[in-house]
């Protein structure tokens, strides 16, 4: 297959419409994830947090801080 340029692909977690059936879910259920917003001057504390396994939330950077 790799001589006639065949590729294969596919996704274990569903695609669109299963991805929108569980944001439903979760906005109807108030199921929110858990984050920390972050200037764009934490970023390497947070990395370090993350690398470290010491991170508790999902961080977001702020955009406005750049």
């Amino acid at each position: 297959m790799m001589n006639n340029r065949v590729n294969f692909n596919s996704s274990t977690i569903g695609g669109i419409p299963e991805t929108q059936e569980v944001m439903d879910y979760c906005a109807l259920n108030k199921i929110y994830p858990q984050i920390e917003i972050i200037s764009a001057n934490q970023l390497n504390e947070a990395w370090d947090k993350v690398v470290n396994k010491e991170a508790r939330y999902r961080y977001v950077i702020d955009g406005a801080s750049f």
